[in-house]
Protein backbone atom coordinates (compact mmCIF):
# COMPACT_ATOMS: atom_id res chain seq x y z
CA UNK A 1 0.00 0.00 0.00
CA UNK A 2 1.40 3.39 -1.01
CA UNK A 3 1.87 5.95 1.74
CA UNK A 4 -0.29 9.09 1.47
CA UNK A 5 1.70 12.27 0.87
CA UNK A 6 0.81 15.95 0.68
CA UNK A 7 1.65 18.68 -1.81
CA UNK A 8 2.76 21.95 -0.18
CA UNK A 9 2.74 25.35 -1.82
CA UNK A 10 4.20 28.37 0.02
CA UNK A 11 2.81 31.67 -1.26
CA UNK A 12 4.12 35.20 -0.71
CA UNK A 13 2.09 38.32 -1.57
CA UNK A 14 3.59 38.66 -5.06
CA UNK A 15 5.08 35.27 -5.90
CA UNK A 16 5.21 31.56 -5.19
CA UNK A 17 8.03 30.95 -2.72
CA UNK A 18 8.18 27.17 -3.18
CA UNK A 19 6.20 24.13 -4.29
CA UNK A 20 7.05 20.85 -2.61
CA UNK A 21 5.70 17.44 -3.57
CA UNK A 22 5.63 14.31 -1.43
CA UNK A 23 5.47 15.92 2.03
CA UNK A 24 4.92 13.36 4.78
CA UNK A 25 4.47 15.71 7.75
CA UNK A 26 4.29 19.41 8.65
CA UNK A 27 4.85 21.29 11.92
CA UNK A 28 3.49 24.84 12.27
CA UNK A 29 3.23 27.51 14.96
CA UNK A 30 -0.03 29.22 15.96
CA UNK A 31 -1.00 31.43 18.90
CA UNK A 32 -2.21 28.31 20.68
CA UNK A 33 1.10 26.45 20.16
CA UNK A 34 2.72 24.02 17.74
CA UNK A 35 0.67 21.67 15.61
CA UNK A 36 1.61 18.74 13.45
CA UNK A 37 -0.15 17.81 10.24
CA UNK A 38 -0.15 14.36 8.69
CA UNK A 39 -1.75 13.50 5.35
CA UNK A 40 -4.69 11.72 7.02
CA UNK A 41 -5.69 14.78 9.03
CA UNK A 42 -9.05 16.32 8.25
CA UNK A 43 -9.15 19.56 6.27
CA UNK A 44 -8.36 22.61 8.36
CA UNK A 45 -7.37 26.28 8.44
CA UNK A 46 -4.81 27.74 10.84
CA UNK A 47 -3.57 31.27 11.51
CA UNK A 48 0.22 31.21 11.80
CA UNK A 49 2.43 33.42 13.93
CA UNK A 50 6.01 34.33 12.97
CA UNK A 51 8.24 31.35 13.60
CA UNK A 52 9.82 28.24 12.11
CA UNK A 53 7.73 26.15 9.73
CA UNK A 54 8.97 22.58 9.36
CA UNK A 55 8.17 19.90 6.81
CA UNK A 56 9.51 16.45 6.04
CA UNK A 57 9.60 14.86 2.59
CA UNK A 58 9.09 11.22 1.64
CA UNK A 59 12.87 10.67 1.66
CA UNK A 60 12.98 11.65 5.33
CA UNK A 61 14.79 14.97 4.89
CA UNK A 62 13.52 17.72 7.18
CA UNK A 63 13.38 21.32 5.91
CA UNK A 64 12.91 24.55 7.84
CA UNK A 65 11.43 27.84 6.64
CA UNK A 66 11.25 30.99 8.76
CA UNK A 67 7.83 32.52 8.12
CA UNK A 68 6.07 35.72 9.01
CA UNK A 69 2.43 35.63 10.06
CA UNK A 70 0.03 34.04 7.64
CA UNK A 71 -2.59 31.38 7.00
CA UNK A 72 -2.35 27.66 6.31
CA UNK A 73 -5.16 25.81 4.50
CA UNK A 74 -5.25 22.02 4.20
CA UNK A 75 -7.77 20.64 1.72
CA UNK A 76 -7.37 16.96 0.97
CA UNK A 77 -3.72 16.34 0.11
CA UNK A 78 -3.14 19.99 -0.88
CA UNK A 79 -1.62 22.36 1.69
CA UNK A 80 -1.40 26.08 0.93
CA UNK A 81 0.68 28.32 3.16
CA UNK A 82 0.24 32.04 2.53
CA UNK A 83 2.64 34.27 4.48
CA UNK A 84 3.91 37.85 4.29
CA UNK A 85 7.55 36.79 4.14
CA UNK A 86 9.57 33.58 4.15
CA UNK A 87 13.24 32.69 4.38
CA UNK A 88 14.39 29.16 3.56
CA UNK A 89 17.48 27.46 4.87
CA UNK A 90 18.83 23.94 5.06
CA UNK A 91 19.92 24.08 8.69
CA UNK A 92 18.67 26.03 11.69
CA UNK A 93 21.98 27.84 12.36
CA UNK A 94 22.10 29.32 8.85
CA UNK A 95 18.39 30.14 9.03
CA UNK A 96 18.96 31.96 12.32
CA UNK A 97 21.67 34.11 10.70
CA UNK A 98 19.45 34.96 7.71
CA UNK A 99 16.48 35.89 9.91
CA UNK A 100 18.66 38.02 12.19
CA UNK A 101 20.09 39.87 9.16
CA UNK A 102 16.60 40.39 7.69
CA UNK A 103 15.22 41.77 10.96
CA UNK A 104 18.18 44.11 11.37
CA UNK A 105 17.52 45.45 7.86
CA UNK A 106 13.81 45.85 8.66
CA UNK A 107 14.70 47.75 11.86
CA UNK A 108 16.99 50.05 9.86
CA UNK A 109 14.25 50.69 7.28
CA UNK A 110 11.73 51.34 10.04
CA UNK A 111 14.09 53.88 11.66
CA UNK A 112 14.53 55.64 8.29
CA UNK A 113 10.76 55.84 7.84
CA UNK A 114 10.32 57.23 11.36
CA UNK A 115 13.00 59.85 10.69
CA UNK A 116 11.32 60.97 7.46
CA UNK A 117 7.93 61.08 9.16
CA UNK A 118 9.32 63.19 12.02
CA UNK A 119 10.80 65.66 9.50
CA UNK A 120 7.51 65.85 7.63
CA UNK A 121 5.57 66.42 10.85
CA UNK A 122 7.92 69.18 12.04
CA UNK A 123 7.79 70.82 8.60
CA UNK A 124 3.99 70.69 8.65
CA UNK A 125 3.86 72.17 12.16
CA UNK A 126 6.28 74.95 11.15
CA UNK A 127 4.14 75.77 8.09
CA UNK A 128 0.99 75.75 10.20
CA UNK A 129 2.62 78.08 12.72
CA UNK A 130 3.71 80.45 9.93
CA UNK A 131 0.19 80.41 8.48
CA UNK A 132 -1.35 81.12 11.91
CA UNK A 133 1.02 84.09 12.48
CA UNK A 134 -0.01 85.78 9.20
Amino acid sequence: MEKLLMDLKILLPFQVFDEIKNVSRIVLETREGSYGLLPQRLDCVAALVPGIFEYETREGSVHYVAVDEGVLVKAGMQVLLSVRNAIGGADLDRLHELVKKEFMQLDENENNVRSVMAKMESGFLYSLKQFHNE
